[in-house]
């Protein structure tokens, strides 16, 4: 029994600097027939120019297993802590570049 159990485990490892993480207040997703790319970005406030610091390209089956986990992990989060307050962007800020697009 503990044969299958050690099968069916997935070893992940994780380097100190991905373990690092990189900081992300906004996420640009597009999507094609075949995948979604979500890239995340970094704004800083009075600066006109963002980089994307991280790019992630899934099929559109692992995105909607995405959502549903995130869903998932959200109404745990609200239930401990109280409702996320979701706060309005800055004004102009492009919405439809690159494709369709949708924002997080």
């Amino acid at each position: 029994m503990q044969e299958e159990q050690n099968e069916n485990q997935l070893n992940i490892e994780l380097s100190e600097e991905i373990a690092e993480g990189i900081y992300s207040n906004l996420a640009i997703i597009t999507h094609s027939s075949s995948e979604f790319v979500l890239d995340f970005i970094r704004v800083m406030p009075g600066v006109p120019k963002a980089k994307v610091k991280s790019r992630i390209i899934l099929t559109p089956e692992h995105a909607k297993r995405l959502l549903t986990a995130l869903e998932d992990n959200i109404e745990k989060f609200e239930t401990a802590n109280g409702r996320i307050k979701i706060q309005q962007g800055p004004a102009g800020f492009p919405m439809n570049f690159g494709g369709t697009v949708g924002q997080a």
